[in-house]
């Protein structure tokens, strides 16, 4: 069991936020940051895992938002990592629909006029949603809700598959519209050790410094004016200054982790207030391709009565070229039920849909992974998915501290909630803003010890030469500590 012994900060969660944190406080002088994570790995929803010979990313997958006016901070470590990407264009995904009923593709231009209709709908929608309620003049016909298979396939596609957002999209319109495939044999998760190797002993591609300390599962958070307490799940007992909470917004929806004192109504009513989305990529690895491969044919989609039933589909060609990997992409209620289920029934299904599309003669898969992001009590879910039409105080009220409880997470950012570079980006404001407050509290207390020290020295002079020359050569802040404990005066050390 580690000894309670006290640092400046401890940093709960070792994914991007968590370590885009901490590297900020080390990097402003901070040294003695711990940081505890949940499970045997940095990362968080940064993850990857050997499959079919290749490496896939179970989480974040694509560096969103390339190409625009500012550069991506993501993408720049990319860059400077030289990790491997493909880029991804979408377009064409509308144009390969499949009719589950039939097995053929949609014909183009009924597709097209879909999609441009189901797009129409949906700014429509958020119009609506935006408009102040009470002004019912200006505020149209309801749109119409999708029916067809078709219909439902590309409204999975506008507001699941991608994150329903309001236009313009922070995102898209600070770092640009071009998104990148990661499809580096290292990882996504490699640019985080590359950052880890910024400010913390590694040794042989892994990080070994004991600030960081795997496996803490915190199950309480004791919180006062003067420090914070942490008690993890095998026992141990951290102390600190501050604390720096970069967990999920389904952990701090979820029970893991406990208060004391419990957090404010506002706090939590605002937590609630947060959706969770669960985003589950499901692959499947064949003896052989029977999909159509080459230009514009990466993506495809799935029709059916069901919405969101194994909807959106990748080859992995591009990325890993000969793999024989394909992706199918499933969302929150789905993502559940195939959680709850066996792979060997998700399999059962996949084939089921695979085969509507391509015909009864394609091979078996002949092997399944279906990562469970919401079962995972680490996680919770995939990330964070405010309401379209939500009051900013929300977002504000989630990342405002409490005391010495710093909160950050992507779910902390307004702008770029839901992605890689939103996680990285909190982690830094978040610290710079502790690093004032610690300033701010230096500040004070060096105010609070002048305050007492202007009385005390009046009375230095009543001392014996010994005495006078003993207390000169003190530091301030021991002066009163001094005083009292030579018995000149019955001041309490508390006061301090």
């Amino acid at each position: 069991m580690d000894s309670p012994s006290r640092s400046s900060v401890i940093v709960i969660g070792a994914g991007v936020s968590g370590l885009s944190a901490a590297k900020v406080l080390v990097d402003n002088g901070i040294d003695d940051v711990v940081i505890l994570e949940a499970s045997d790995r940095i990362g968080g929803r940064v993850c990857k895992e050997n499959f079919g010979g290749v490496s896939v990313e179970l989480g974040a997958g694509w560096i969103v938002g390339v190409g625009g006016k500012e550069p991506n901070p993501v993408w720049e470590l990319a860059l400077k990592s030289s990790l491997r990407t493909c880029f991804s264009d979408y377009s064409n995904a509308r144009y390969n629909i499949y009719d589950h009923r039939s097995g053929k593709i949609f014909p183009s231009g009924v597709a097209a006029d879909s999609y441009k209709k189901a797009v129409d709908t949906a700014i429509q929608n958020l119009r609506n949603q935006g408009t102040d309620a009470e002004d019912v003049s200006i505020v149209s016909e309801p749109p119409c809700t999708p029916k067809t298979p078709m219909e439902l396939a590309i409204d999975f596609i506008l507001h699941d598959f991608e994150m329903a957002e309001v236009e313009p999209i922070s995102t898209y319109l600070d770092f640009g519209e071009r998104e990148f495939l990661v499809a580096d044999e290292r990882g996504y998760e490699y640019l985080l050790y590359k950052m880890a190797e910024d400010f913390l002993f590694t040794s042989e591609g892994k990080v070994s410094d004991s600030r960081l300390k795997l496996n803490k599962v915190v199950r309480e958070i004791q919180h006062s004016r003067t420090g914070v307490t942490v008690t993890t799940e095998d026992g141990c007992i951290y102390e600190a200054n501050y604390v720096v909470l970069s967990v999920s917004i389904g952990v701090l929806q979820s029970d893991l982790i406990s208060f004391t004192p419990s957090l404010p109504r506002w706090k939590t009513e605002a937590i609630e207030k947060c959706d969770v989305m669960v985003y589950t990529k499901i692959f499947l690895k064949f003896p052989y391709k029977f999909w159509p491969c080459g230009p514009g044919k990466e993506f495809f989609i799935y029709a059916h009565e069901r919405r969101g039933y194994y909807t959106f589909w990748q080859n992995m060609e591009n990325a890993y070229p000969g793999s024989n990997i394909l992706v199918v992409t499933i969302t929150n209620g789905e993502s559940k039920r195939v959680e709850a289920q066996s792979d060997e029934e998700t399999l059962r299904e996949s084939m089921e849909v695979l085969r509507d599309m391509f015909g009864p003669d394609i091979p078996d898969a002949i092997d399944i992974l279906v990562p469970r992001w919401w079962s995972n009590r680490f996680q919770r879910g995939s990330y964070s998915n405010y309401p379209i039409i939500s009051d900013c105080q929300i977002v504000q009220n989630i990342k405002e501290p409490i005391g010495r409880i710093f909160f950050t997470g992507e779910h902390t950012s307004e702008r770029f909630n839901g992605y890689v570079h939103g996680g990285y980006l909190a982690g830094i404001d978040t610290s710079n803003a502790l690093l004032e407050e610690m300033r701010k509290d230096k500040e004070r207390k060096s105010e609070g010890q002048s305050f007492l020290l202007e009385p005390l020295l009046a009375l230095t002079g009543s001392l014996t030469l010994t005495q006078a020359e003993t207390v000169s050569g003190l530091h301030k802040c021991d002066l009163p500590t001094q005083l009292y404990l030579n018995g000149k005066l019955g001041i309490q050390e508390a006061i301090l």
